[in-house]
């Protein structure tokens, strides 16, 4: 019981940590910025990766490890997998932004950068699946999208 507290703590502090971080990014993203802000942008987007990875670790693990409903619920669950795809997809379409903020924060601070208007509607993108995520998530809990016996 204490495990499946501390798991479920875990994986709501990482979905907070997620929204937070690309919120942060998108209201922190102008036009240019200096390789400063560019700096600054990178360690929020570092924060946002150790959010996602735990969120994956701690969800697989209450998925596969047998805490509250039986893992064939989630695996025979439509809502689930698409939640999953969701997730996916936020991730990948973090992989640009994150490598743009990496290449470009090095170098003299004052420096201005022009950024690519795709990181913004990438940002976009992904603060938009996850708006849908939680109403998904409640949809699984009012047991919703399961094709099982």
């Amino acid at each position: 019981m204490t495990t499946e507290i501390i798991l479920r703590y875990l994986h709501f502090i990482s979905i907070f940590t997620i929204v937070g971080t690309l919120t942060a990014e998108h209201l922190l993203l102008k036009k240019s910025l200096t390789r400063a802000e560019i700096n600054k942008l990178s360690r929020i987007d570092a924060i946002y990766g150790v959010a996602a990875l735990t969120l994956l670790g701690v969800g697989l693990t209450l998925w596969l490890g047998g805490f509250g409903k039986p893992s064939i619920y989630y695996t025979k669950n439509w809502i689930f997998h698409t939640k999953l795809t969701c997730f996916a997809l936020v991730g990948f379409l973090s992989i640009y932004p994150t490598v743009f903020f990496i290449k470009n924060r090095k170098g003299d601070p004052t420096e201005v950068v022009a950024i690519p208007k795709a990181i913004v509607m990438m940002l976009r993108l992904e603060l938009l699946l996850l708006v849908i995520i939680p109403l998904l998530a409640g949809l699984m809990a009012h047991g919703k999208g399961y094709f099982g016996k």
